[in-house]
């Protein structure tokens, strides 16, 4: 383990901002890909370019391109990228290799996948790479100049594959031999260049972001290790992503598809089993035909697999991986069988180095032999993460709360590579109202809201959202939409995320840029306005959350119109709209008036064949925690509904005798609502409790939070990185921090721990609070920046004790 000062100095240097005083982000270098298949799809190419260097040289390496790239220098792995932005433009990463270049000659090897199918993940757009390589003012490499880069087609990962799933591009499936990657490391291995041709390419703008964390990790343990068999099922299962491809949902037809991993793998049934729980000590596995080991890393982590293979004969290896078991074993095919959780490599004899050029994420690890026989001499994973600030921490003295702090914060990491990502497993996207959560999360474990700025940056520079109505916005972006789906729910999160970022300190003059962006989304709306001022019949997909509210959207959905409501607040407030403003209560008027039974708001209303409006009897629990977390209630306007929340909901209920009318709410996004309004309203004791019983259990398992209560879907979600803020501002006690008046608020609640401690990073510094509770007293001690104010209030029945601080 690194000592805190290694990893606090490491932080500093990635925290230097990229230099966006540069006129130019590229000098020489001009947008390149094989002539006449910049639109051909799963397209790989390998550029190589050889320079020498002197000892002690400086050099710059800057690249960007479509779809995405790795980049080696000699062999080693430099990064991935580039950081996904909107339609037309691409984002320049940058490396100094000065200290990595060796005396004499360098390769530098770059790699390019160029998808061309729409996706939730990648844009749909031309293929090409942009790069250049600069020493003291020259340039030594340029893509489309002389000295420049060959490229050659990589051949060894097949093209004509299946798709990972409906929201991401294509699998991997490769057929090696040794030495196929001998390019990266020498400029004498013989290659078949393909003619490059100069390509359109887009507007250059600037990363704006730490790299991403590439840190190596290696297994646990080996949990398992057993015996395979294969028989053809009656009937194999095909997604849609299989089975819909068309000129709107882009890949290759399965009756062009070379192989078909995903139905081998339905056949793969494992036939023996030993539970080994071996410690990995990097002692070679051996493995015959149909055996397997399993490796277990411990945590759910999300980068690229890694491993060193040797065979004596020809042999195919499949890694298998998911976040959780199923039934003792790894079997993502049955727990989420949309998913293709498989990369495969059939191998001539050799020794491999392999490392997969897409990012997964799993815990369990499965390699299985179906061919021949393979030693692995090693095995890992290499983190595809956000850099971790060593300055945001967490301890009690209670250490369930500890391991929910740290699932937080690693799943945080994962989602926030260069946007902010529901999931970094089957989806990769960039989704209104997840993005909500880890904006306020950002600034919690980072200081910072360059993730934010690049997300809704992304949003401005959009010229237009083809396939969308007009002035209506993507439910997640970068993404293309083509089949016209939109959640209008989310739109409504964006006005709420947009507010809360500049709230947050975030640049006003983004938050200018998005005016006219949500002016149009606001006149879009107006459309769907009944003679109440409510939203009625709105298009689309209309999404409430993960639970059966989902089924009560029609006519009139009253969660829907609660955020309507919020977010005409939010707008008028943002920009000085009194129109907005206005509507804002006209709406939260009409709400109260008709959603509200005297028990219970209702979910929706509909139309009777009368044209009149029919109040329903559907009531969910999310409901009543929207009315509560856009100010529609209160406990003071609703304080039997409020009673009954806080004594009879929550984590324990059994909604089979209490209140089955009232369908559970989900983790996403009603339990997360449900968090915010407990402390709105200073039941931090109670709080602290329903923590534990929701999402300790979790934090257990996958060490990462999941998408829902149970494990069925994604166990890494990034909204629910927001437990992060829970605990810091109501079990640590920095409640909030005004980032605009620097003013920073402790709040002492009686909470029934012992003690505690955690820091904030913020711009200029770090919030560090400390307390302990004895002989009836709270003792603390508090360090801020020196610019920040501190206001502190005592909701506890002690006496509060200041240790000495400093600033």
């Amino acid at each position: 383990m690194k000592n805190l000062s290694v990893l606090l100095l490491i932080f500093a240097m990635a925290c230097k901002s990229p230099d966006a005083s540069k006129p130019e982000l590229m000098n020489e270098a001009v947008p390149v890909w094989a002539e006449g298949r910049e639109t051909e799809m799963n397209l790989t190419l390998g550029f190589q370019g050889v320079f020498q260097a002197e000892k002690n040289s400086g050099f710059t390496l800057r690249l960007t391109g479509s779809t995405l790239y790795r980049v080696f220098l000699n062999g080693e792995f430099l990064g991935y990228g580039p950081a996904r932005t909107a339609h037309g433009f691409f984002r320049v990463d940058e490396y100094d290799i000065g200290d990595v270049s060796k005396a004499g000659e360098n390769v530098l090897a770059i790699e390019v996948a160029g998808y061309n199918v729409n996706t939730f993940y990648t844009l749909d757009q031309p293929s090409f790479l942009q790069a250049e390589l600069e020493s003291d003012g020259k340039i030594v490499l340029a893509t489309g100049s002389d000295p420049g880069f060959k490229a050659f087609e990589l051949k060894e990962r097949l093209q004509k594959v299946e798709r990972y799933s409906f929201q991401r591009p294509f699998t991997e499936y490769y057929r090696l031999g040794e030495g196929f990657d001998d390019w990266k490391t020498s400029a004498d291995v013989p290659l078949t260049p393909v003619k490059l041709a100069e390509q359109p390419g887009g507007q250059l703008i600037p990363r704006n972001l730490l790299m991403p964390g590439f840190e190596t990790l290696q297994p646990d343990e080996i949990y398992a290790k057993g015996t395979v068999d294969f028989q053809k099922p009656e009937r194999y299962y095909k997604d849609r992503s299989l089975v819909n491809i068309s000129e709107q949902f882009k890949g290759y037809p399965e009756s062009e598809i070379e192989v078909l991993p995903s139905q081998r793998m339905q056949e793969m049934t494992t036939q023996n089993m030993t539970q080994v729980s071996e410690k990995y000590l990097e002692n070679p596995v051996a493995l015959s035909e149909n055996e397997f080991a399993t490796f277990d890393f411990g945590t759910n982590l999300s980068g690229f697999i890694g491993s060193r293979i040797s065979c004596s004969e020809p042999s195919t290896i499949i890694f298998h991986f998911d976040e959780i078991l199923t039934d003792g074993d790894v079997n993502s095919k049955k727990r989420m069988p949309d998913v293709n959780n498989q990369v495969v490599y059939e191998l001539e004899p050799g020794t491999y180095n392999l490392e997969t050029f897409e990012s997964y994420t799993f815990k369990y690890l499965k390699a299985v032999v179906t061919k021949g026989s393979c030693t692995i001499h090693d095995v890992y994973i290499r983190e595809y993460a956000y850099p971790d600030n060593p300055r945001a921490t967490f301890a009690s003295s209670n250490p369930k709360l500890n391991a929910i702090y740290d699932a937080a914060r690693q799943t945080f990491r994962q989602n926030a590579v260069d946007i902010f990502m529901d999931c970094p497993s089957r989806e990769r996207a960039g989704w209104l109202c997840d993005s909500y959560f880890m904006a306020i999360m950002e600034k919690g474990f980072t200081g910072k809201s360059d993730v934010a700025h690049n997300f809704y940056e992304n949003y401005a520079l959009a010229d237009s959202f083809q396939f969308l109505p007009d002035g209506m916005l993507p439910m997640c972006y970068p993404a293309d939409h083509n089949d016209g789906v939109f959640i209008p729910n989310w739109a409504m999160w964006f006005i709420v995320q947009v507010e809360d970022y500049a709230s947050r300190g975030g640049d006003p003059e983004l938050v200018a840029k998005l005016e006219p962006r949500i002016a149009a989304l606001l006149d879009y709306f107006e459309a769907f306005e009944n003679k109440s001022g409510l939203l009625e019949k709105l298009d689309s997909w209309i999404f409430v959350e993960w639970s059966r509210a989902n089924d009560f959207v029609q006519d009139v959905n009253y969660p829907t119109n609660m955020l309507y409501s919020a977010a005409l607040e939010k707008a008028g407030k943002l920009y000085q709209n009194e129109t907005w403003s206005n509507k804002a209560g006209k709406v939260k008027q009409a709400i109260l008036e008709q959603s509200f039974n005297g028990d219970f708001f209702v979910d929706n209303v509909v139309r009777g064949e009368d044209k009149e409006l029919i109040v329903t009897e559907n009531t969910t629990e999310v409901c009543q925690y929207y009315a509560f977390f856009f100010n529609i209630a209160s406990p003071k306007t609703h304080p039997d509904l409020w009673k009954k929340l806080t004594t009879e909901f929550g984590p324990n209920r059994d909604d089979t005798k209490t209140y089955p009318n009232v369908f559970r709410a989900n983790a996403f996004i009603g339990n997360y609502l449900r968090m915010d309004i407990l402390s709105k309203y200073g039941l931090q004791s109670q709080l602290l409790n329903e923590i534990q019983d929701y999402f300790y259990s979790m934090a257990e398992i996958t060490g990462t939070l999941w998408e829902n209560m149970s494990a069925h879907a994604s166990c890494n979600h990034g909204f629910a990185s927001y437990l992060g803020h829970v605990l810091y501002r109501d079990v640590l006690g920095i409640s909030n921090i005004d980032y605009l008046e620097k003013e920073v608020t402790i709040r002492f609640a009686d909470i029934g721990l012992d003690e505690c401690s955690g820091s904030v990073p913020v711009d200029n510094g770090v919030i560090e609070l400390k307390w302990k509770h004895a002989d009836n007293q709270v003792h603390y001690s508090l360090n801020v920046p020196e610019d920040f104010t501190v206001k502190v209030e005592n909701l506890t029945p002690f006496e509060l004790v200041k240790n000495e601080s400093h600033r």
